[in-house]
């Protein structure tokens, strides 16, 4: 397959690097600031909370679920629409696993004290429970009702039994948040039968979502320095930085794109941020390679005017490697939904952009420290052909 049948192409790519490294600079800056300034839309994986997912019997909006999830006492739920328009399904979002919070804990405390005298009262806020030791025994449905007249619902009210040192120990565990949500959908239903189905209900804990996040960084990270590694070892010195910041620069760019369309940033913008990362040095080192080729080829040339040339015979490659990547992209873009989608979206800038810092990142970084060794050793010679004066 040809797209310039018979054609040699000399397009003057270097001569544009000035300002489209300055365009570059001045998008990345203020990317990072708006990073700094407003930060990602953290999705439950690395935020921690609820994910529920949510099927109607009859047609509603997402600003309907919306509405309803408000109405019973949910004004930060986030509901967003899922599969074809006529399914009805959604995925519903609340931050925090058990119903057990600081406000709501206080509240519960207060209710547990109107019984009788305590010993003891603590809540486990991570693990959405409540201690109790009391002076005098309860029943659990003496607990329950207590708890949940507080405004906190309860899974399980566990009797302990008489402590060693006197009273009776109790544990009351909260009831997840799916069950809050549950009961905010089921708000203003005459019937008092639901209209919905719950179809599947995900938690993921501060701590553990954390760890993801900090996990998930550290692997970007790890990926980066062994790519900067293997491009050492591959070329020299002055072929290595402008792989490394040509990779920064993409990883800047597609987050730039969950920064501005407030995408949920998960595992899912991880592992596009990964793979746009092995895109990108997949086609700077093509592009290396052809100029290392050409380096022997043109010799007496100049090194600017010898990668004008590389990049002009690897362009064709390069754009059916991209388009053919892009084109596999269609499906998800029409099809997908939610994350998958964002997916979709994060690949396609990073596939742009990795295309473009190839040219216009790498190939102006290599120049320049081309220029800054020719610089270094002109000095060194001119200092070397000095007379020595007595």
């Amino acid at each position: 397959m040809q797209i310039f049948k018979n054609q040699q192409l000399n397009i003057d790519f270097i001569g544009k690097r000035k300002p489209a490294v300055f365009i570059s600079t001045v998008l990345n800056l203020i990317i990072l600031v708006g990073i700094a300034v407003w930060g990602f839309n953290l999705g439950v994986d690395f935020a921690g909370g609820t994910v529920v997912e949510v099927k109607f019997n009859k047609d509603v909006s997402a600003a309907d679920v919306r509405k309803r999830a408000e109405a019973g006492g949910l004004p930060d739920v986030s509901v967003q629409s899922i599969g074809a328009a006529g399914e009805n399904s959604f995925l519903l979002r609340l931050g925090g696993v058990t119903q057990l919070t600081e406000e709501s804990a206080a509240k519960a405390k207060e209710a547990l004290q109107a019984l009788g005298p305590t010993k003891s009262l603590y809540p486990d806020l991570a693990n959405g429970i409540i201690n109790l030791r009391s002076e005098q025994p309860f029943t659990a449905e003496q607990i329950s009702k207590a708890v949940e007249g507080s405004g906190t619902g309860v899974e399980e009210v566990r009797v302990l039994g008489q402590a060693q040192s006197g009273g009776f120990d109790y544990q009351i565990v909260a009831s997840g948040m799916a069950d809050r949500i549950r009961a905010a959908l089921m708000t203003g239903l005459q019937d008092g039968q639901p209209d919905f189905e719950m179809r599947r209900t995900e938690y993921v804990g501060p701590q553990v979502g954390k760890q993801l996040r900090n996990r998930g960084v550290a692997a970007l990270l790890y990926s980066m320095i062994a790519i900067l590694v293997y491009v050492a070892f591959r070329f020299d010195f002055k072929f290595g930085p402008g792989a490394l910041l040509a990779m920064l620069h993409d990883v800047v760019m597609v987050a730039g794109f969950y920064l501005f369309s407030r995408a949920e940033f998960g595992l899912t913008a991880i592992a596009a941020l990964l793979t746009i990362v092995g895109y990108s040095v997949n086609d700077t080192i093509v592009i290396y390679d052809r100029i290392r080729e050409d380096m022997n080829k043109f010799k007496g040339k100049p090194f600017a005017e010898v990668i004008n040339i590389a990049i002009n015979d690897t362009v064709v490659r390069t754009i059916l490697t991209s388009g053919t990547t892009a084109l596999s992209l269609i499906g998800l873009l029409i099809f997908g939904v939610g994350e998958i989608r964002d997916f979709a979206w994060a690949m396609l800038v990073g596939i742009i952009v990795g295309t473009y810092s190839t040219i216009y990142i790498a190939s102006p970084l290599t120049i320049w420290l081309d220029e800054r060794e020719a610089a270094r050793q002109a000095r060194e010679k001119a200092r070397m052909d000095q007379p020595k004066t007595a």
